[in-house]
Formats: structure tokens, C-alpha cells, sequence
């Protein structure tokens, strides 16, 4: 029998086991991750269910079935620092409880793995989704090889130290070769679900993201005797296209972010010589994500000419959007209305392990839960415990049509 209390209570017991005053201390690759990883396996105790870890240091936990057919379900157990209680293992401990239901009721139909994905946060080094990624076959290790966290330690160095290598981790891949549908749950992270006061959402799929890195280069000036038609200054280009940026995204339907911006020579008595500035674009549609990209450019290029300096864009990162399977997009929305009554569609701005696991071509779906505040990554992220009863509610009544689905297909 489904027992979402247990999934809180157990929540619970992993804030006490691996948080503190400032809240969830799981990052990955670190001892509390490996403690937080030790307990998990303690609660599969008892379930008729084999336990491995895979090159990439994803740990798969499997139920048999009758048909070799694979229904996962994922999250992951690793945190942000100062994180909160529920973002990613909820997702894995939510898993849990609908996986003992069904082992429960005997052989399944299909077979059953829950997936704990190894560093979905990128917390130490800068390098989300990890270990989905190395399964998807998205994982370049180069690119990671000399990646150093805050103390000089390599992301290379640090992963060995869990049996990981960087040029065997993407053998990971051979977990998804009979997987035929993967479900995830996870808390929205954001103000929307909260603000139509609806406990329960569907994912359609997660945003497209452009990110860039801007300079502006103009002249260095005395900031007394440089009248103001003859200055170039780099800040009134880099001014002008942050502020320009947020009408873009409301005209197109997305989101950008100006994160940081850094000026040279950085004196109270100087025009700026050098801007520096990083723009994040963000959109569930690719033509609207083009879009904005386009616009803003040719922003930057506008205001360069007024405040005569240069400009140079240079790509930091970028990942096409990813929508999620209709049937199951479908299936999450009835599960949902069975459990509530009402069910809302919306993309997720964050991305998930589900992007990568989608972009290896199995079919995907995420269920949100309302997050209260709007805010994650924060020891105050929380949701009410009765909607954390209806999402692991729904996420049963979500495996249940799913593998229904796939033995359909067979």
C-alpha cells in the first residue's frame, strides 16, 4: 500500500542526517553525499530489488518484471550548498515509496528502476547534470577534465575518488537501453503553481538556454574634464542592453538574465574602459529562443555605435529545448486531476535530469509540486505536507498508466 507519509518523514530524517542550521549540505562528491547515498541504500532493505552503480556514479536501483521493458523513475539526493529539503530527493524518496507499492503487489508488468543520478547540481564544479549526461552521451570529458573547485581540487581528482573515470563514465549509457518511459518528480522552484493556488502541475518540457558572455570596449577618461559627447563609455552600452533585455523576453515569451557585469578600470574618477557582462536567454520554443538571441544582438550592436565602443560576443553555453512526450504529458495531466481535481501545463525553467534522459531519445515527463514562496536552493524552500502527499499520489497513479502504456506497446 502507498504510504506518502513515510516519504516525508523519511525527508525529514535526511535533513537531520545531512543538513544544518543553513540547511541541505549534500553537495556531490563529498562525504555528506556519501552518507546521504549510505542511508538510501539502508531503506531498500527488505525490497526484492538488486543495487548497482554505474560508471558515471548513478546509483540504479531495480525491480524485475515480466517483461524486460524498463519504467524509470529519477531524481537525485545531491544538493546545493545551504540548499533546501526537498529539491532532488524528493523526487528519489517519492520514487521509493511508489516502487514499494508496486513490489508490494507482487511481479510488475514491466521492470521497475529508480535512478539516484549522481551531481545534478554542479555545485562543486560549475557542471550541471552529470551524471545524466554521461548517460545521454551529452558528456565531453575534456571539457571537465581540469575543471577545479574552489580549493584547486580537479572534478577528474574528486570523481575518482567515487569510482568514477571521466573517459569510461559515459558507459552509463547502457542503463537506458531498455528503458521505454521515464517519470520524474520534483518541486516547481518557482512562484507559478503558488500563484493560481494549485498544489500540482505538468511539465511540458524545459527551456532552450543561450548563454553569452558581452564586452564592451571603449576609452578610458578622466571623469572631470571629459565632456559628456566625447566620452565612449563601455557601462552606457552594457546599461542600455540589460535594460533592453527585459523587454525582449516579455515581446517573445521567454526570460533573460543579466548576471554579472564587471567595469574597468573600476574607479570612482574614470569613464569605464571595459565592460564585461553575461546574458542568460531562456525559452521553451526555438524560434522564440532565435529570437531573442537575434534581438538582443542587434540591441548590442545598436547601442555600441551610440556610446561609439566595440562589442564581442562569445558563446559560454547553450542547450536546444527539450519538450516532453505527449502521451505522457497526457497520462501526468489525468493522473493529476484524479488526485486533485485540476491540473495546470507549464514549462520548467530550471533544467532537470529529465532533459538529458529526453534528449537520448526515451520518452519523458515531469510532475511539478507547488513550491511555497517561489523560491529553492535556499534552507527556506518548503511545500505544504499535504501537497507532498498528493504528488506522490499522483506519481503512483503516473506509474501505474505508464507501464500499462508500455506493455501496450508491446
Amino acid at each position: 500500500m502507498l504510504n506518502p507519509q513515510r516519504t516525508i518523514d523519511e525527508l525529514k530524517e535526511l535533513r537531520a542526517l545531512t543538513g544544518d542550521e543553513n540547511g541541505a549540505q549534500r553537495v556531490a562528491w563529498t562525504d555528506t553525499w556519501a552518507k546521504a547515498r549510505a542511508w538510501f541504500r539502508e531503506k531498500l532493505e527488505g525490497l526484492p530489488v538488486e543495487v548497482e552503480t554505474d560508471e558515471a556514479g548513478n546509483v540504479w536501483v531495480t525491480l524485475r518484471g515480466e517483461s524486460e521493458k524498463e519504467m524509470l523513475i529519477g531524481g537525485h539526493i545531491d544538493s546545493v550548498p545551504n540548499g533546501g529539503w526537498l529539491d532532488g530527493c524528493l523526487n528519489v524518496m517519492g520514487g521509493l515509496e511508489v516502487m514499494r507499492r508496486i513490489a508490494s503487489e507482487g511481479t510488475p508488468p514491466v521492470t521497475v528502476r529508480l535512478v539516484d543520478w549522481a551531481d545534478e547540481e554542479g555545485a562543486r564544479f560549475g557542471r550541471s547534470l552529470f551524471g545524466s549526461s554521461c548517460a545521454s552521451g551529452y558528456m565531453e570529458p575534456d571539457e571537465l577534465r581540469n575543471i577545479k573547485d574552489k580549493d584547486g581540487i580537479t572534478l577528474s581528482e574528486a570523481v575518482g575518488k567515487f569510482g568514477v573515470n571521466l573517459d569510461t563514465a559515459k558507459q552509463a549509457g547502457q542503463q537506458l537501453k531498455n528503458a521505454a518511459a521515464y517519470l520524474e518528480l520534483h518541486i516547481e522552484q518557482g512562484p507559478v503553481l503558488e500563484s493560481m493556488d494549485l498544489p500540482l502541475g505538468v511539465v511540458l518540457g524545459t527551456f532552450g538556454v543561450e548563454r553569452h558572455a558581452i564586452r564592451f570596449v571603449g576609452q578610458a577618461a578622466h571623469s572631470g574634464s571629459t565632456p559628456m559627447d566625447k566620452r565612449r563609455d563601455a557601462l552606457g552600452a552594457a546599461s542600455k542592453l540589460h535594460l533592453a533585455i527585459r523587454d525582449i523576453a516579455v515581446r517573445n515569451g521567454g526570460v533573460c538574465t543579466v548576471g554579472r557585469v564587471n567595469t574597468l578600470p573600476g574607479i570612482v574618477t574614470s569613464v569605464v574602459a571595459q565592460a564585461d557582462m553575461t546574458l542568460d536567454q531562456r525559452h521553451l520554443d526555438a524560434d522564440g529562443l532565435a529570437a531573442m538571441l537575434r534581438e538582443a544582438k542587434e540591441a548590442s550592436t545598436q547601442f555600441a555605435a551610440e556610446e561609439k565602443v566595440s562589442e564581442e560576443w562569445n558563446l559560454i553555453w547553450k542547450i536546444h529545448p527539450i519538450l516532453f512526450h505527449p502521451q505522457l504529458i497526457q497520462f501526468c495531466e489525468e493522473a493529476i486531476i484524479e488526485t486533485c481535481g485540476v491540473s495546470h501545463r507549464l514549462p520548467s525553467g530550471p533544467l532537470h535530469d529529465a532533459a538529458e534522459v529526453a534528449r537520448s531519445g526515451v520518452p519523458t515527463i515531469m510532475l511539478f509540486v507547488q513550491s511555497l514562496y517561489g523560491i529553492s536552493h535556499n534552507k527556506i524552500e518548503d511545500t505544504k505536507e499535504e501537497h507532498l502527499v498528493l504528488c506522490v499520489e499522483a506519481l503512483d497513479k503516473l506509474a501505474s498508466k505508464t507501464m500499462a502504456w508500455i506493455v501496450g506497446q508491446e
